[in-house]
């Protein structure tokens, strides 16, 4: 997924449960954000038919290299299904020489011209039909690399322009599992098991017609077994088909918490979690094996079923064979060419009833991708959208007014007004609406009612990702790439020099530290990103936004989680970076942001009091209140000064 602008974020993306509180970074094991439990619980079984039709909507473009590959099928099927009808040819003739020989007082020759000449263009035959089938291979291989591609792009696409509302209903598992496994099942199937069932249904066609062109009885014979079997795999497919929806559906499920555990895997551990996380997977895997059984066990007894009720065919047409031949209605080899037909016929009656099962799970995982591709999007861009020539840096909250779900406002009524390269605090207690203020000046949700404006301009008239190129973010909780310091400090100016690198990382106070690494900018941080200190990763991030050189700074707690020292460090750099910028700073430990120009204190989603540091303590208000609540110690009962925090 590509970044937008300069969104400096931590790996663990936040989430906003639908209450309006905020729950910090992840969803680890302690997380209240909502689980998206869709189809667990013997969910119906969705429409097998438009399904199908969907995905022949993405085949559609390759119709031709289908046609090639069906005809090539049909090709080498056909060269296939000959063979028995020249081999019972060649048996006739060898037996009619035996015949001759025994019974003629001249004794009578086997034409060996003749089956040498049958043998001939037995393996012609077969030769031009492995070509066939080699060709067509080939060309199913490359169709569904293709589709997979395709779908894979589309999915990407699709979760850049989905709305930040649909990633706090959904685990991060549960959408890694579309382009992993739903996918994978979709190009398996295409690959593997398409042009199987094509062959097997052009055999099935072409052995009934040369069963036919030998006897019409034998042949209604043999076809009564069809009806039979037709009415069994009906049963098994309406029967399976439910299961292997929940299979697909709860493999999404184990794998988000499979994820959400490694992610949290420290929290889990420092609360004692280990049991609650394993009573919720084994009730999970619980879940996916009796689906997975059920659905397996249903499409397993299928071939063993076709094989019975293929043999009773068979026994039927080997006795009514013997019974024609005595009434010379037909000729030895014909009989050895029809129970080979007999055998062809059963044989992919058999392989399409396999082909079932594969189905089944490839109409499940289709299902769930195209359901994750048919989601509402993000608002669409304006068709004619203001431009970003020169921002000045303006910002204006006008009536604004926001929930994250209807009928439940968040933030009430919210007006302010921000000058060009002014400082703004945003403080308050937990759950005031700090961060969805900011989720909203970043455009992350749009305004339920009011309007936020840019230099004068509503912010919804930008594209989103120009308006969001503008800005700058530092968060609490960092991201770092598993790449080299040196490319994460670039990541906020893609095609930067190393010059620029090295600049911004002086003004960020790291480019010391970095030189004390193994490898200085060139070595890698782990994927853990636990190989430098939490203030060294803060400070990092903080040169990346220096290197962005954004027009509006946003600072979320950026040195809420580090020593005193790197504290120091880390506001020096900011306050280098916030030089000539518009900044906006949400703290809780309001002594970092006594020096700004504007500080807006909130509660309950509206804001209470706005003015600057001084003046608020001199108002004697809720902010007053608030910062005094984290200087003041009282006296309990043993006797030992406690600080109280706000």
């Amino acid at each position: 997924m590509s970044a937008q602008g300069h969104s400096f974020q931590s790996k663990q993306t936040y989430q906003q449960p639908p209450a309006g509180g905020f729950m910090g970074r992840g969803r680890g094991p302690m997380g209240g954000g909502p689980m998206h439990m869709a189809g667990m619980g013997g969910e119906k079984p969705k429409n097998f038919k438009r399904t199908m039709i969907t995905l022949a909507q993405y085949l559609k473009p390759y119709r031709i290299s289908l046609a090639i590959a069906m005809i090539l099928a049909v090709a080498s099927t056909v060269f296939t299904i000959i063979g028995p009808k020249l081999m019972g040819k060649a048996t006739t003739k060898l037996f009619e020489g035996l015949v001759s020989k025994v019974t003629s007082a001249q004794g009578g020759g086997i034409d060996f011209a003749y089956i040498g000449h049958i043998i001939l263009v037995l393996l012609v035959l077969y030769l031009v039909a492995t070509v066939c089938s080699y060709i067509m291979g080939y060309l199913m291989t490359t169709v569904s690399i293709k589709v997979t591609y395709d779908l894979r792009k589309k999915i990407s696409e699709k979760i850049n322009r989905l709305p930040m509302k649909y990633f706090d209903t959904k685990t991060y598992g549960e959408v890694l599992s579309y382009v992993t496994n739903d996918v994978d099942t979709i190009s398996t199937t295409l690959n593997q098991s398409m042009f199987q069932i094509v062959m097997s249904i052009a055999t099935v066609i072409g052995v009934l017609v040369m069963m036919l062109t030998i006897s019409w009885l034998m042949t209604l014979v043999a076809i009564l077994i069809i009806p039979l079997s037709t009415i069994f795999v009906a049963a098994v497919i309406k029967k399976s088909q439910v299961y292997f929806r929940q299979q697909q559906d709860y493999l999404g499920h184990v794998n988000g918490h499979v994820e959400e555990m490694y992610a949290g895997h420290n929290v889990m551990k420092a609360f004692n979690g280990e049991e609650k996380s394993i009573r919720k997977f084994n009730g999970l895997n619980e879940e996916l094996y009796k689906s997975g059984w059920k659905s397996q066990f249903l499409s397993g007894i299928m071939i063993p079923t076709m094989m019975f009720i293929g043999n009773l065919g068979y026994v039927a047409v080997c006795i009514l064979g013997g019974y024609l031949t005595i009434k010379k209605t037909i000729e030895v080899g014909d009989i050895l060419a029809f129970i080979q037909y007999v055998r062809s016929f059963t044989q992919p009656l058999a392989q399409i009833a396999a082909m079932v099962n594969i189905l089944q799970s490839t109409a499940a995982a289709a299902e769930r991708v195209f359901e994750f591709l048919s989601e509402e999007e993000e608002i669409p861009e304006e068709a004619h959208p203001a431009t970003l020539e020169k921002v000045v840096g303006s910002i204006s909250f006008k009536d604004v007014s926001f929930g994250y779900l209807d009928g439940k406002t968040v933030i009430n009524n919210f007006s302010a007004d921000i000058k060009p390269g002014q400082k703004v605090a945003i403080v308050g207690p937990t759950g005031a609406g700090k961060t969805t203020v900011v989720k909203l000046l970043m455009r992350f949700y749009d305004v339920n009612e009011g309007s936020i404006l840019l230099d004068g301009v509503d912010i919804r008239q930008f594209r989103r990702n120009d308006y969001r190129s503008v800005f700058g973010m530092v968060l609490q909780d960092t991201w770092l790439f598993n790449s080299s310091i040196k490319e994460n400090i670039r990541y906020g100016k893609i095609g930067a020099s190393d010059e620029e690198i090295f600049a911004a990382a002086k003004l960020a106070n790291i480019d010391h530290f970095v030189h004390t690494l193994p490898g200085g900018y060139d070595m890698v941080i782990n994927e853990e990103a636990n190989n430098i200190s939490q203030g060294e990763k803060q400070l990092l991030t903080i040169a990346r936004a220096v290197l962005a050189d954004p027009k509006i700074l946003i600072l979320d707690e950026a040195t809420s989680s580090v020593d005193t020292r790197t504290e120091v460090l880390i506001q020096e750099a900011m306050i280098d970076l916030m030089k000539g910028r518009t900044s906006f700073i949400i703290a809780h430990r309001l002594s970092t942001i006594r020096n700004a120009d504007i500080i807006l204190v909130m509660r309950d989603g509206e804001i209470v009091e706005q003015g600057s540091h001084e003046k608020l303590l001199q108002a004697n208000g809720f902010y007053a209140s608030l910062y005094n609540s984290q200087f003041e110690t009282t006296l309990p009962e043993n006797g030992k000064q406690e600080f109280q925090s706000g």
